[in-house]
């Protein structure tokens, strides 16, 4: 049964979806999408931002013609949806060739890496993709910078980008209320970066997770705690978060900036991080403290240099006050940068696009990639009660990290030469 614009008029917007690919007869109760299904409002659905599946040949087959969509270059499909969060499963595979699949969602977040089927074999993956809106109530919204309002995370639509070789044979969205949600507060080290080349570790960790938890990114770049806290975006995600609900709040690089009478680690930087835990507990939630991710900067005998002052200790001293979980995120990213090398973390932090220089803040996709996994190993050390929703992966030991030259990302259409705000 094809949607109706119908659908979309009536006073409670859909947020129940089934989707069928290919020219062939669609499924019970699935909506038929052919590869020509671009996104429109008055549709609610189909391929977007000037994307199609264009097909690879496969032995010569006609793949365009084939019971699921497939390309040779990525490919975006939204569909309109209010806030909330939703359950997405995905039936991946092809009766005569192997498929494999990353998926990411809204602004480059990664929810599921290179699924592969077999020949003849077909595998359901499901994730939860957290869709937000500016509104805190009927008169309020938060602030968003200038250069956010492009950003996929807020249109009106959910959307998935499907990467590699992919063989999508149906797609399913489900509003769902009982995922416990987990809110991220920080800047340009945990926001979702929208473009290529740069990437955070925020938009990395949802893959690590199956449903049960959704991640709702509410960092952006350049924010300190007060300012985070005055465009109220604090209000935001207080607004709508539950009992039972996380936060977890990452700051230092730019607090670190503030140089008035009341500022400096002990002083507004504490208080505010006191600010969330009050506020979080009212609630019903559970604050996680992250210390500040190191930057690049080594002293002359290749040891670590620590650029954030008192901050770091700050942060460790307001968790044991407030008796919150701690992620001491600047002790072992320092430990992961010093294995890697002042040379070798060339490779893990940004080379600024304009003018050649290494950023030594902001991260290619390799380094937020590695500090996701450090969060995940975090969230299993502190016992979070959230670790029972993580997939399996081993222990990890930032003095052993992956490879470099092993790891893949597959691009996305997206591209910014300009530096993320903040350093």
């Amino acid at each position: 049964m094809l949607l109706s614009t119908s659908l979309y008029a009536q006073d409670a917007p859909q947020t129940s979806f089934k989707f069928d690919f290919g020219p062939g007869k669609a499924a019970v109760g699935y909506t038929k999408v052919l590869p020509s299904a671009v996104y429109s409002k008055e549709s609610g659905y189909g391929f977007d931002f000037g994307t199609t599946p264009t097909g690879v040949d496969r032995g010569g087959k006609d793949l365009l013609k084939a019971d699921f969509v497939t390309s040779d270059k990525p490919f975006y499909f939204s569909v309109k949806v209010p806030e909330g969060n939703y359950l997405v499963t995905l039936t991946l595979g092809d009766r005569k060739g192997t498929s494999a699949t990353t998926v990411k969602a809204e602004s480059r977040r990664l929810m599921l890496e290179n699924a592969t089927t077999e020949s003849g074999k077909f595998i359901t993956k499901s994730f939860v993709v957290s869709i937000k809106d500016r509104n805190i109530n009927a008169t309020t919204q938060m602030r968003l910078k200038p250069r956010e309002l492009p950003k996929y995370d807020w249109d009106e639509k959910l959307t998935l980008e499907f990467d590699l070789q992919t063989a999508v044979d149906g797609i399913e969205i489900k509003k769902v209320d009982d995922q416990v949600t987990v809110f991220l507060a920080g800047n340009s080290t945990v926001v979702n970066q929208d473009a290529e080349p740069w990437a955070s570790w925020g938009q990395m960790i949802p893959m690590y997770f199956k449903p049960g938890v959704a991640i709702c990114n509410e960092a952006e770049s350049g924010y300190s705690l007060g300012s985070f806290i005055g465009d109220r975006r604090l209000a935001k995600i207080l607004s709508i978060m539950k009992a039972g609900d996380f936060v977890f709040v990452e700051f230092g690089h730019n607090d670190e900036k503030e140089k008035g009478p009341n500022d400096g680690a002990y002083k507004s930087y504490s208080e505010r991080l006191h600010t969330f835990a009050t506020e979080v507990k009212k609630r019903g939630g559970t604050l996680v403290i992250v210390t500040p991710t190191a930057r690049r900067s080594f002293n002359a005998d290749g040891t670590m240099n620590n650029t954030h002052g008192d901050y770091p200790d700050a942060a460790r001293q307001v968790a044991k006050q407030e008796s919150v979980p701690l992620i001491d995120l600047t002790a072992i990213s320092s430990k992961l940068f010093q294995t890697i090398g002042e040379e070798g973390t060339k490779g893990v932090f940004e080379q600024n696009p304009t003018t050649g220089a290494i950023d030594n803040t902001h991260f290619q996709p390799y380094g937020a990639y590695e500090l996701a996994k450090i969060m995940v190993q975090g969230i299993k050390d502190n016992n979070l009660s959230i670790a029972k929703f993580l997939i399996d992966t081993p222990t990890f030991d930032p003095t052993h990290p992956d490879p470099r030259d092993q790891f893949n990302w597959p691009p996305s259409p997206k591209y910014d030469p300009v530096k993320p705000e903040g350093n």
